[in-house]
């Protein structure tokens, strides 16, 4: 345990935050050496979604020195790569996480001290407004101090490249290697430097402009809709305000006040997640007693956005998928006089069919992408640079891009549109089953099983590769159609059998289509290794012309997947609030 000694040593060197120097010092008094293992040994990795931790004492843990050291690591970096990127700045924005000001700030410090502006917002902001002043002041990078929708204990430091997307591999990898480079902390302190330029109220009032030229908005006159909102004791309140007044909705608004105003505890909820079972429930309560049949939610961070709506037997929440395939046929409907297979929506690998099906009737574009806004931001981007028209992209953990606004997730532009849309509408759920009677019914299970560690998982992936060579012919008695497998680099279906989607050694993600029976018409389904979580998680779907027939079809597959591929006992099924939701 010496070496543990060596690192409290090195940490309290190091460290001039009193509250974290103390729980360091307290676990040495204790001797508490196991703790001090924990927190100390290892430390951080910065990957695509920048670092996202626990707070507390410790390299493993986000604190004052981690971000320091990971800020000092950045701009180095930026300055290596990119010309006058110590004029172009670093956008600077954060939540109202506790502790999340003071990271802002501290960052903020440690760019200032290396010459680099810093576009300051000087208040709390919803994340999509960090990459939109990346965009609109073409900044070489943006940084936002934020958990999302974690629990009150964590916070992030999130990073966007000068495209104004969250940034991808390389760069991740080579941003980490400078952060080791430059651990030593140069400053813990602003020094009032002219280098910091607040820009709060500029870039607010162009996002709210940017919102007011999407198409389709509302006209006066139309429909009045009244609505619950929460924001998940987040930020979002305070830009959901005067976008749903420049839509002339703010008066159908009926806040849930015991969630409206940021409080870092969460006190209402057990996770600050619009996905998680539960979460609603006090919005719910709120609509009953006034009469309202729709509510609307951010996370809270305001960059995801959830829907739920009072039908005939209960409240039905949107899974992201119904919300995506609403957006998009909503703005295709603005635009269906001139399209063109030019005009392109994107959605990701795990993310329903429908939105290819309803592509394939409509004549536009679908592309898929891997998970994540790292990839359909990125890929939107080459898209324009190659001419073409990115209109939308969504993935089913309800996040929805709007490119001409922000090139990530944007829970406030979602609810704008969305809101625009039920002004037409009507009732969100009647427009989905018009949707269903038109291009199909696709019934989806998202769930997981939690894995006791990396080495099961792997194990797992390998045990179904070795089923059959060099893919398995059937599963259960449904013929598998194609196979790809994005670990090894395959695919059935494609020239040579290379996926058109990148591969990686360091994941798992398998993808497998099944033909279909007499009542539906087909299955596909991929099964992929978290890569923040010991979990494995199945995104399952099944396309029927009958609403019946598509439930049946995707739980017997996965019934059967559940006591076949995955009966390993010590995987723990966990089923996800929206799995086989029959509504």
């Amino acid at each position: 345990m010496a070496n543990v000694l060596d690192l409290a040593n090195q940490w309290l060197r190091l460290d001039k935050e009193p509250a974290t120097r103390a729980e360091i010092q307290s676990l040495l008094a204790q001797n508490n050496l196991d703790e001090l293992e924990h927190r100390l040994s290892t430390r951080l990795t910065f990957g695509t979604a920048g670092l996202r931790a626990q707070m507390g004492a410790g390299f493993a843990r986000l604190n004052s020195l981690t971000i320091i050291q990971t800020s000092q690591g950045l701009a180095e970096y930026l300055l290596s790569v990119l010309p006058n990127a110590a004029a172009h700045g670093i956008v600077v924005g954060h939540d109202a996480r506790h502790n999340s000001q003071h990271f802002a700030d501290l960052a903020a410090a440690v760019f200032e001290s290396k010459g680099i502006v810093v576009w300051w917002y000087e208040d709390i902001v919803h994340t999509p407004l960090v990459p939109f002043a990346v965009k609109t002041l073409r900044a070489a990078a943006g940084i936002m101090i934020t958990a999302s929708h974690n629990p009150a204990r964590d916070n992030g430091y999130k990073v966007y490249g000068p495209n104004g997307c969250q940034i991808n591999s390389p760069e991740d990898t080579s941003i980490a290697t400078s952060i080791l480079l430059n651990l030593e902390p140069q400053t813990w302190t602003s020094q009032g430097s002219s280098l910091r330029r607040p820009v709060l109220n500029a870039m607010r009032s162009q996002y709210m402009h940017c919102l007011g030229q999407l198409p389709h908005l509302p006209e006066a006159g139309e429909r009045s809709i009244r609505f619950v909102y929460t924001p998940m004791h987040g930020v979002g309140l305070r830009y959901m305000i005067p976008a749903v007044e420049m839509i002339g909705m703010k008066s159908g608004m009926t806040v849930v006040d015991q969630q409206g105003q940021p409080n870092p505890d969460f006190p209402t909820v057990n996770y600050p997640n619009p996905e998680e079972k539960g979460a609603l429930d006090l919005a719910i309560s709120i609509a009953e007693e006034n009469g309202i049949n729709l509510i609307i939610a951010n996370d809270p961070d305001a960059d995801r956005f959830a829907v739920a709506e009072k039908i005939a037997d209960g409240w039905h929440q949107f899974t992201g998928d119904q919300v995506g395939v609403l957006l998009a046929h909503w703005i295709f409907s603005s635009i269906s006089s001139q399209l063109t297979t030019d005009d392109i929506m994107l959605t990701t690998a795990v993310s329903s069919q429908m939105l290819s099906c309803m592509a394939e009737a409509e004549g536009f574009s679908v592309r898929e992408t891997l998970t994540g806004f790292k990839w359909l931001g990125n890929v939107a981007q080459g898209l324009k640079e190659q001419g073409k028209r990115v209109h939308f992209a969504y993935e089913e953990a309800l996040g929805y891009m709007f490119p001409s606004v922000v090139s990530d997730k944007d829970g406030i532009t979602a609810s704008v549109m969305f809101l625009s849309a039920c002004s037409k509408w009507g009732s969100p759920w009647t427009q989905l089953q018009k949707l269903y009677g038109k291009y199909g019914y696709f019934e989806t299970t998202n769930t997981y099983w939690r894995s006791p560690n990396i080495q099961k998982t792997q194990s797992v992936f390998e045990a179904i590769r070795n089923i059959e060579q060099p893919f398995p012919s059937h599963v259960g008695h449904r013929k598998v159609v194609r196979w790809r497998d994005l670990t090894t680099g395959y695919d059935s279906a494609t020239e040579k059998h290379v996926p058109d989607l990148p591969t990686s050694a360091n994941t798992q993600m398998l993808t497998c289509w099944l033909d279909g029976s007499d009542s539906d018409d087909g299955i596909r389904f991929t099964v992929r290794a978290s890569g923040t979580e010991p979990k494995i998680k199945i995104y399952l779907e099944c396309r029927s012309k009958h609403q019946k027939s598509a439930h049946e079809g995707a739980v017997e597959a996965l019934q059967y997947l559940r006591e076949t591929w995955f009966r390993d006992p010590s995987l723990r099924w966990k089923i996800a609030p929206q799995t086989l939701d029959t509504k």
